[in-house]
């Protein structure tokens, strides 16, 4: 067990959170959620000691092990992949190393035997004779194959140093699992492989995520970091949504009888039950549901940015050709004799573990780049817009703030109240409008290239990335424009709800550049590709 009594932090005078009592319980798997700032990194540093809070306490259960999803994979550039992977619970890796350069020593002695017998006993208890073994699965479910394994650390491409990081905080079944943002750069395969992996696990699993998805398939409960406080919520993602949005509309029916209140958030839960009757723990996490007061939930202080999207000419009756397009990156050909046609109702998906072709692919559609060969014919209706995984060149070296530089996009009227206006939608209000473009955050840079493309009036968008550096919240509604757009979409997401709520087709690139196209929904893909488990 993971106990948490009375802490608060505060930076200054902003207080992140006041008097947080939690009791972490094996078994279930915690997501942390809250908006940008709202301290939810911070609060897995405080669980895993990096961070010190202001006041309370954090204990475990005796002789629990905690493992952390760490960042800096410098740190093991000089080891092997399997050893960085083993690192992973180091009294068994301090042991391993003793044990080796015991059993090295020319001078082995009485003494030498009698400490050789305890590290043998200590090997066995920490499972020091599976530890490969294990080690090299959990790198081989991450897709890292066993050639790589011996490689160090240095030496691989950087979305596999993330996976050793990975492997390395889930090896040896710890205890208690901290993980933040386990997801992020992480190819589809790679995803579902963690999913079914946590689901597995009898430890505390606490995860902070943006992908809605692994929140909803990993998670029995929900930490919401809200009001200043953190409050506990039986469920998944989806659960706290819906009920957090039932509350708000609850709470604004005041002249509604509180029994007709219940009755609905009754009602609620037992359809959300029933939805849930295949989850894991579905019918202990029901009887839970049952016992839901109207008291213990309330609406989310959140705030949506406004995201539509209105084409400004509609679509014709032809969209896209692409006939035997090849095209070479330093050398060597990466793309090979690709050929498809779009309509104008395909909403399209774009996946596969290679990101520069992926990504090659779609800046040859948005004619950023040039191809070696082939055709691509766009159809005379179409107007296209880009929103680029590298947004640097909209931003760096650009002396204006965000009204000046959104005025370049806006069509009509170009005032400054409209430009205020249409910012606040997007959720940069008072001052915030004068801030340069330069300074913004990730997050604000994407939602700046959103609005771009928002005021720019395409029927056709191109995204690679979409969901990057942005909050559940803007997600959410971004997620929710796509679902409403009248045009046409290619995209490239490692988001399991976005893809999945938006595209009806999907290309795969392979890793020797040619693309399969499956015309069915991103669910039926994995299928297909046995990369689900029910």
């Amino acid at each position: 067990m993971l106990t948490v009594t009375n802490v608060g932090l505060s930076y200054g005078s902003q207080k992140l959170f006041d008097d947080v009592n939690i009791k972490f319980t094996p078994g279930n798997c915690y997501g942390i959620i809250g908006a940008n700032g709202a301290g939810k990194s911070t609060f897995l540093k405080i669980l895993s000691g990096e961070i010190e809070p202001d006041k309370g306490d954090i204990s475990m259960s005796a002789n629990s092990r905690m493992a952390v999803l760490k960042q800096n994979h410098f740190e093991y550039n000089d080891y092997p992949a399997l050893n960085a992977v083993i690192m992973g619970n180091d009294k068994l890796y301090q042991v391993s190393l003793e044990r080796e350069a015991l059993y090295e020593t020319d001078d082995f002695s009485e003494e030498f035997g009698i400490r050789a017998a305890e590290l043998e006993g200590l090997f066995s208890e920490l499972g020091g004779w599976e530890a490969e073994s294990q080690a090299a699965s959990i790198l081989k479910g991450l897709g890292i194959p066993d050639s790589l394994h011996t490689s160090l650390v240095r030496d691989l491409e950087d979305r596999d140093k993330v996976k050793v990081l990975l492997a390395q905080a889930l090896f040896g079944n710890p205890d208690i699992l901290l993980l933040d943002e386990p997801t992020n750069h992480l190819d589809i395969p790679s995803i579902c492989w963690l999913e079914n992996f946590i689901q597995d696990l009898p430890s505390i699993v606490i995860v902070v995520s943006h992908d809605r998805h692994f929140l909803n398939k990993v998670c029995t409960h929900i930490a919401d970091i809200d009001f200043k406080v953190i409050k506990i919520y039986i469920g998944n993602y989806d659960f706290w949504k819906e009920s957090s949005d039932l509350a708000l509309k609850l709470r604004q029916k005041s002249n509604q009888r509180v029994e007709e209140k219940r009755k609905e958030l009754a009602q609620f839960i037992a359809r959300f039950s029933a939805n849930a009757s295949k989850a894991k723990q579905a019918t202990s996490r029901s009887k839970l549901l049952e016992k839901l007061t109207l008291e213990e939930i309330q609406p989310s202080s959140r705030k949506y940015p406004y995201i539509n999207f209105t084409p400004v000419v509609e679509l014709g009756k032809e969209l896209l050709y692409v006939e035997n397009l090849s095209y070479s990156f330093n050398g060597v050909q990466i793309l090979k004799d690709i050929s498809f046609h779009i309509s104008p109702n395909d909403k399209i998906a774009i996946v596969g573990e290679d990101e520069l072709l992926k990504t090659a692919f779609v800046e040859l559609l948005a004619e950023k780049r040039v191809p070696d060969s082939g055709l691509i014919k766009w159809g005379v209706t179409v107007r296209h817009s880009l929103l680029p995984k590298d947004n640097t060149q909209f931003f760096e070296g650009v002396d204006l703030n965000l009204v000046e530089w959104m005025r370049q996009y806006a069509v009509g009227d170009k005032t400054e109240s409209a430009m205020r206006g249409f910012l606040g939608r997007m959720l940069f209000s008072g001052d915030e409008v004068y801030k340069k473009v330069n300074v913004l955050s990730g997050g604000e840079k994407v939602r700046c290239m959103i609005s771009r493309m928002m005021l720019m009036g395409s029927n056709t968008l191109l995204l690679d990335g979409p969901t990057n550096h942005l909050d559940l919240e803007a997600i959410t509604s971004f997620n929710d424009a796509l679902i409403k757009f009248k045009g046409s979409i290619i995209m490239i997401s490692h988001d399991h709800h976005f893809i999945q709520t938006v595209a009806n087709r999907v290309f795969e690139i392979t890793s020797d550049g040619r693309l399969e196209d499956y015309m069915c929904t991103f669910d039926e893909y994995l299928e297909k590709k046995e990369l689900v488990k029910f």
